[in-house]
């Protein structure tokens, strides 16, 4: 990541490359950031090369997860119930 752009590479803004890419805005800047993609800031504006971003849709990434997450399930659903079970009914 820079802040002076290559001017020998063509650029498209964090949005653009978001509708292109068909994935979020804060991604495509988090890439940026861990440099999975080359670009640059200006001021708060996130700019990415395309060809580093053709290249970046072009590998094969694990998918993420489709649709809402699933809560967890709490330790106290699973435990068994010892307590409804008294020891002198137990005779």
């Amino acid at each position: 990541m820079t802040t002076e752009p290559d001017e020998k590479r063509e650029y498209i803004t964090t949005p653009q490359a978001a509708e292109q890419a068909s994935l979020s805005a804060n991604y495509i800047a988090t890439l940026l950031r861990k440099k999975k993609l080359e670009g640059f800031q200006m001021g708060r504006d996130w700019f990415v090369y395309t060809d580093s971003l053709n290249q970046f849709l072009q590998t094969t990434r694990k998918p993420g997860p489709k649709g809402p997450r699933k809560k967890a399930a709490s330790s106290s659903d699973d435990a068994p119930d010892h307590h409804l079970s008294s020891p002198t009914s137990m005779k």
